[in-house]
């Protein structure tokens, strides 16, 4: 077996990890990083918040699922590498439609199997996430390392711009839209069927289908827009609500945004998810921190005390909001993570605007947090101007 493990893993501490190369034939440079999830690799290739990351998944098997052609959150995957433990060598779903093995390598992506990746995440558990280059091809070990270690780093950079839409749209769902969501093969949820249906503005910072999906399924007009979008082409539409998304990178560097959602806040109902929430931790004037080696995985246990409920929920970042200046600009913690404290929460005082660190929408994870859309739909029918 030792001849065939050609591919390489090496971080920027100069720790090396070998394996076999599936997928693409490549050497990418990322952030690697580690998901907890038991399923869903397909929704994590590609989630747009994995942008410049690569990704270690913790369950010892991937792939015997297969990929489909119903579940990719973007058109094709985001992250720059895999890392798996064991690759199954079968297939068996009856949705399959390919291989994980045949999907990477169409899209470009680089994998690696038969990796210790219980010894590479307690790594990363311990110094945190670090720089690190993946190869397929055959380099030296002090080769990948020194590409690791010149690589730039996430900190400061603004990935959203790669990822978000170039043109402002109408989100419509699929014909085929059916699973798991919709079985009746009902336009929206029953429970959205009698509602009024609100126009809302989508910010798109790297959003996933399932959320627009989700928005669409809770009674809601889903017009979305470029991350770039100004504020007069916003207001443009006239929406009755604002929805700021999840998305890649650095949520200091996303300046543009900061100022666009301080505009917006002030008039329209709010809601805000995962780089959303800390956009608008921004845009009040407070600040954001990196992670040691941030939540990924969909089972995060979260706190609210509004409700004094736990809910356990899926998670994908690796920065969080600081307590510091928090109540000095306006904010009340609502929710907290507890694994470890994080601000998973926060609402504006005296204003419809309220955000949320993790993935309501679940894609892939448990659905305890989806009661959000219908919290917002709720504030922007309170707020709404016209009768219904």
């Amino acid at each position: 077996m030792s001849e065939l493990r050609t591919g390489v893993l090496a971080l920027e501490d100069g720790t090396v990890f070998r394996g076999c190369p599936f997928g693409s034939e490549k050497t990418v440079v990322g952030e690697a990083v580690f998901n907890t999830s038991m399923t869903g690799y397909q929704e994590i290739l590609t989630d747009p918040s994995y942008f410049g990351q690569i990704v270690t998944m913790t369950a010892p098997m991937i792939g015997n699922y297969g990929v489909n052609a119903e579940d990719n959150e973007a058109e094709s995957p985001i992250v720059r590498g895999f890392i798996v433990r064991e690759l199954s060598p079968i297939v068996s779903n009856w949705r399959s439609s390919e291989s994980l093995c045949d999907y990477l390598e169409k899209n470009g992506i680089p994998g690696l199997d038969r990796v210790d990746t219980r010894a590479l995440t307690k790594k990363l558990r311990v110094h945190g996430a670090m720089k690190a280059c993946l190869s397929t091809e055959d380099i030296s070990n002090d080769e990948a390392v020194r590409r690791a270690r010149e690589w730039e780093g996430i900190i400061g950079a603004d990935y959203v711009k790669e990822v978000t839409t170039d043109r402002q749209y109408v989100y419509t769902l699929p014909d085929d839209d059916r699973w798991p969501y919709n079985p009746s093969g009902s336009e929206i949820r029953p429970q959205a069927q009698d509602k009024r249906v609100f126009k809302i503005a989508a910010l798109d910072f790297g959003a996933k289908k399932s959320i627009f999906r989700e928005l669409s399924y809770h009674g809601f007009e889903v017009h979305v827009f470029p991350a770039t979008a100004s504020v007069e082409e916003i207001k443009a539409i006239e929406p009755e609500g604002i929805f700021l998304s999840n998305g890649p990178g650095d949520p200091e560097a996303v300046t543009y945004a900061h100022e666009t959602v301080r505009q917006l806040i002030d008039d329209y109902p709010t809601f805000g998810i995962c780089l959303g929430h800390q956009i608008i931790t921004h845009a009040i004037g407070a600040k954001t921190y990196k992670l040691k080696f941030g939540h990924r995985g969909g089972n995060q246990p979260i706190k609210n005390f509004e409700t004094d409920w736990v809910a356990i929920t899926a998670h994908n970042h690796g920065f969080a909001t600081s307590e510091e200046g928090l109540q000095e600009a306006g904010a009340e913690i609502t929710e907290v993570n507890l694994n470890d404290k994080t601000i998973a929460g926060i609402r504006l005082k005296g204003k419809p605007v309220f955000s949320v660190q993790y993935h309501p929408e679940a894609g892939p994870g448990p659905s305890d947090a989806n009661p959000n859309f219908s919290k917002f739909y709720d504030l922007v029918a309170e707020n709404a101007t016209a009768p219904a």
